[in-house]
């Protein structure tokens, strides 16, 4: 039986105690046989990868407590493939020495038997072409689309999922027509101004100015410079963690943010109380979690993670939240009790399978309210 059985058309109730509709697959070249590298008497090691320095650092601690809620809760229940879940912490952050040596290294001498988290799409690719599929990797967070690799389940939102239909929604507003696309210097940057150009041009805009940065500039002066210059009145900022932070505070100081919106694929909770609500008005973000959603799975969710970590826990965001979804759907995935086809995996976002690599998962385009997000619809 392979692995890429693992979403068929079925319902199952998750540990949300809500029904989760599954439907389509993640084809890989992985047999079951292939998973588990180490003794069946032993824990199940996961290799649980997350950004600890750099820009991306911001997230860290979210990540590591929401993977920890759900490796709390599956160890409750019958672990993952019916042994006892133990992670592994290992920096995944671009900063980072050798982060897939250290991961090549683990695979090679049989310390973990899967991996999931999140880090930059750069990095994720050499992190596949290390791993070669010999493991599951479950990568969570938002990204571009489009990664075939063997062994590989990006079960986070996409790219163009995330953009089309925001950019739309705003265009038919007419609060966006000319627009400045500025992103760091890398994959998932340089694909989302592929398909953003793409959306603009539909809904009647135009694509004035564009820029990548390495990460770290720190001065943005002169892209703030060049955005004036090209009289934008919307930026799409494709930058990660403190980048985004950074350009966002350098943004408001300049006191463009009365009249020119700002719209993210990737800026969540830790960074918006990061960037000041001083510096937050006609912010737009698109993403496929926000800690304030009112429904029950989400209240329910942020019930436990309270009730583990405390109130002064890193506050909830999307890319946290998806380490917790990919612990479930890993577990699910090896659950040897269910066929695999009527898999369903518990997430705070009434996530589903939907098709070759794409997760189904809402998305929401929210307004930045100071220092927290007022969501304003489903896409």
């Amino acid at each position: 039986m392979h692995l890429d059985a693992a979403c068929g058309s079925a319902l199952r109730v998750g540990l949300l105690g809500h029904a989760v509709p599954t439907r389509g697959r993640w084809p890989t070249g992985l047999d079951r046989g292939t998973t588990t590298g180490r003794r069946a008497g032993s824990d199940f090691r996961v290799a649980l990868c997350a950004p600890l320095r750099g820009p991306e650092g911001i997230w860290g601690p979210s990540c590591l407590a929401s993977a920890r809620l759900a490796q709390a809760e599956l160890n409750r229940w019958s672990g993952i493939a019916g042994r006892p879940c133990e992670l592994r912490v290992v920096d995944t952050s671009d900063e980072a020495p050798d982060v897939e040596g250290t991961l090549g290294s683990l695979v090679d001498d049989g310390e973990i038997d899967a991996l999931v988290g999140m880090c930059i799409s750069s990095v994720r690719q050499r992190i596949v072409r290390t791993i070669g599929g010999r493991l599951p990797f479950v990568y969570t967070c938002l990204y571009e689309g489009g990664d075939a690799s063997p062994g590989l389940y990006a079960i986070g939102e996409t790219a163009v999922r995330q953009l089309t239909p925001s950019i739309a929604w705003l265009s038919e507003r007419g609060q966006a027509r000319r627009w400045m696309l500025v992103g760091n210097d890398y994959v998932w940057p340089r694909v989302s101004h592929g398909i953003a150009r793409r959306s603009i041009a539909a809904s009647g805009g135009e694509v004035v100015a564009e820029t990548f940065l390495p990460f770290s500039v720190g001065d943005y002066s002169q892209v703030i410079d060049r955005l004036r210059a090209s009289r934008a009145d919307a930026v799409l900022i494709s930058m990660v963690g403190q980048d985004a932070v950074d350009f966002n505070r350098a943004f408001g100081r300049a006191g463009l943010q009365q009249r020119v919106l700002r719209l993210s694929c990737a800026i969540e909770e830790n960074q918006l109380l990061a960037i000041g609500a001083e510096n937050t008005d006609n912010l737009y973000v698109a993403m496929g979690y926000f800690a304030a959603l009112e429904t029950d799975a989400n209240s329910a969710f942020k019930e436990r993670y309270h009730s583990q970590f405390g109130d002064r826990a890193p506050a909830l965001n999307s890319i946290g939240q998806s380490l917790y979804e990919g612990m479930h759907f890993l577990g699910a995935l090896l659950e040897d009790r269910w066929p695999l086809p009527s898999r369903g995996y518990a997430s705070a976002r009434h996530a589903v399978c939907g098709g070759v690599r794409m997760s189904e998962a809402p998305i929401y385009l929210a307004l930045a309210d100071g220092h927290t997000f007022h969501v304003i619809k489903q896409l």
